[in-house]
């Protein structure tokens, strides 16, 4: 059964509504912010569901980062084509279900072995829709590819969305030998790629755009405004990797937490580590919008416990409340340098991130010292995802001040330049 209803084709930008029926084997949308990519991918599995023949696996590369994302941007298209009462939403499995029976299945790649399990309740996985496509690895790529098998009315689909980050990265490797940066589109019968900005989406606010016309750094620019594969040449950390720390994450005696105070358009971020000599491990983090403190309190108390919370200092009100609320909230060590010497600090060390922390993932991967306008690099980190490193930098500031003599200035070359 079918659930006929009428959309208008106005609630599209005109640039996505070409691919509403697209059928090539792989699907790239990318490009730069607020271009209407990811509403419109939502768009597009409700309209696929409300037709019928279509089951979506919905993923991302830690499973609990689909909520805030994918998984909402879904809820709001049910919601505004009035539609809800032909789906039923399953809040805790993140799945939506049409009147028709075919069925939208959020799953991250930490949750592997029930991703191999996937049965949708009518036919077949049909379609593969990897949001945020640049948090995974290839090989996780070429094995959900295999996940597309059965017989099916429907030709199956791979939908990748994500901004650009850097021509390193093996999704500009694999798919991106034809098309150019001056290219706004590509289409084969096996791969289609559409690049949108901002300036493809009607429903942006003047404020909006101007935000995005006026970036002044060179890479944001680039990838953000623009929508633009970067060129990162001086990135601050490269002494970090990626591991499966399961295991591990209870079992290193002694943490350290740190809490950076994020407001409306910032998150706020909670980095908890262990050290042992010189490597850092990453074990947990946190990373949400919009938190009042009792909702930080309660997050973050089952992770801690009665550890210490070392807190932006200039959020003096929120460490009070913290406190009320049963949190050890102490402000953390700063001062003049006290960014570049927490940035020293942590290069001097071999960093490893449990592979659930995406966010402190995506920030060390892109943090980068400014340049100024001759295109000259600074003494001076871009001040842009940097959340959870600062929050990284608050956790450690106890024991990183410890053999530093007052007032001693960093140079350049130990904070590695030439």
């Amino acid at each position: 059964m079918d659930c006929n209803i009428k959309i208008d084709a106005d609630i599209f930008n005109p640039v996505y509504l070409p691919y509403l029926d697209c059928d090539s084997r792989t699907q790239i949308f990318f490009g730069g912010a607020s271009s209407g990519k990811s509403v419109f991918l939502a768009q597009r599995c409700v309209y696929d569901l409300l037709k019928g023949g279509r089951n979506y696996l919905v993923m991302r590369n830690v499973s609990r980062s689909i909520r805030t994302s994918i998984f909402n941007e879904i809820k709001k298209v049910i919601a505004n084509w009035n539609v809800s009462s032909l789906f039923k939403i399953n809040e805790t499995e993140m799945e939506f279900t049409c009147k028709n029976g075919y069925q939208i299945i959020s799953k991250g790649l930490d949750d592997v072995q029930k991703i191999k399990s996937i049965t949708p309740r009518k036919g077949i996985i049909t379609d593969i829709f990897i949001d945020e496509a640049t948090e995974i690895k290839a090989d996780d790529y070429r094995q959900l590819t295999k996940r597309l098998r059965g017989e099916s009315k429907s030709k199956k689909r791979i939908i990748l969305s994500f901004n650009p980050i850097m021509k390193t990265h093996w999704l500009f490797k694999e798919f991106f030998k034809e098309f150019h940066d001056t290219d706004h589109k590509y289409k084969t019968p096996e791969l289609s790629i559409l690049k949108t900005t901002y300036r493809d989406n009607k429903f942006l606010t003047d404020e909006d755009r101007q935000a995005l016309i006026s970036e002044k750094n060179e890479y944001y620019f680039n990838v953000y405004s623009e929508g633009k594969w970067g060129v990162l040449g001086h990135l601050i950390f490269t002494n970090w990797r990626v591991e499966n720390l399961a295991g591990l994450k209870n079992a290193f005696g002694s943490y350290y937490n740190g809490l950076d105070v994020g407001f409306t358009n910032d998150p706020t971020a909670l980095a908890r580590c262990a050290k042992k000599e010189k490597t850092i491990y990453i074990t947990h983090e946190m990373y949400e919008y919009g938190m009042l403190v009792d909702q930080i309190a309660e997050r973050v108390k089952p992770i801690i416990q009665d550890e210490v919370l070392r807190v932006d200092p200039t959020s003096p009100r929120v460490i009070q409340e913290l406190k009320g609320y049963g949190v050890n909230a102490i402000g953390a060590r700063t001062g003049k340098g006290s960014v570049n010497h927490g940035i020293q600090y942590l290069q001097q060390h071999e960093i490893i991130i449990d592979r659930e922390c995406q966010n402190a993932i995506n920030e060390l991967q892109v943090y980068q010292w400014d340049t100024n306008k001759d295109g000259q690099v600074m003494n001076v980190p871009v001040d842009r995802d940097n959340h959870f490193i600062d929050a990284l930098r608050y956790s450690l500031s106890g024991i990183s001040f410890m053999d530093r003599k007052t007032d001693q200035q960093l140079s350049k070359a130990a904070l590695g330049f030439r």
